[in-house]
C-alpha cells in the first residue's frame, strides 16, 4: 500500500501547505488593515460630527442687533451707545454678559467684555437671552472705556462675538447735524 509513494506527490503536499500558510498571513494582514481603517473612518466621523456642531453653532448662536442708540453728553457728542440685542433664530440660550464686543471707530479700536469679567468693557440689563426672555440692553460707555466720544458724521462699527462663537456685526452713524445737544438725550444711530 505504501509502495506507490512517489517525491512527485510529497512535493505537491508542501506546495500546498506554503500556499495555505502564505493565504493565512494574506488573511491576517487585511483583517489587520481592515480593523485600522475602521478606526479612522470612527475618528474621523467623530471629528467631522464635532466641526459640523462648531459650525452650526457660529451660525445661529449668535445675535440680532434690534436697535442702536446714542446718548448725547451735552456738548454735541455721542458718549454712551446703547445695543438692543435678541438671540437670532434657532439659537440656544445665549449669555451676553460672556460675549466680547469688537470696537472700531475713527479714533479708537478695542475689544470689550462684560463688565462682571473686567472693568473696562459692557454693561448689560440681563445675563442670559433665552427663548421667554425679552430683548437685552448692551451699554457702552465710551468714558470708561477711555476712548473719545463720538460726533456728528463719526461711524463706528462693533462685532458681537457671543461664547460659542457666533459673529454679529453693527455699524452706526452718528448723525450729521445731531439733534440734540442736551445732556442725556438719546438719538438713534
Amino acid at each position: 500500500m505504501f509502495d506507490n509513494i512517489n517525491n512527485t506527490d510529497e512535493e505537491r503536499g508542501q506546495v500546498g501547505i506554503g500556499t495555505l500558510i502564505v493565504f493565512i498571513a494574506l488573511v491576517l494582514v487585511a483583517a489587520i488593515a481592515a480593523g485600522v481603517l475602521i478606526n479612522t473612518a470612527g475618528f474621523l466621523q467623530n471629528q467631522a460630527e464635532s466641526t459640523g456642531q462648531e459650525s452650526t453653532n457660529q451660525v445661529t448662536q449668535s445675535l440680532d442687533v434690534q436697535n442702536t442708540l446714542g446718548t448725547a453728553d451735552g456738548s454735541g457728542n455721542i458718549d454712551t451707545i446703547e445695543l438692543v440685542v435678541s438671540k437670532s433664530p434657532g439659537a440656544g440660550p445665549v449669555n451676553v454678559t460672556n460675549s466680547t464686543i469688537q470696537y472700531v471707530s475713527p479714533d479708537d479700536a478695542t475689544t470689550l467684555i462684560g463688565a462682571e469679567q473686567s472693568s473696562a468693557g459692557f454693561t448689560t440689563d440681563s445675563d442670559i437671552l433665552t427663548d421667554d426672555s425679552s430683548p437685552i440692553t448692551i451699554t457702552i460707555s465710551l468714558a470708561d472705556l477711555g476712548v473719545n466720544n463720538l460726533q456728528a458724521g463719526d461711524e463706528v462699527e462693533m462685532t458681537i462675538t457671543t461664547p460659542s462663537g457666533g459673529q454679529s456685526t453693527v455699524i452706526a452713524t452718528v448723525p450729521e447735524p445731531l439733534t440734540t445737544d442736551d445732556d442725556g438725550d438719546q438719538v438713534r444711530l
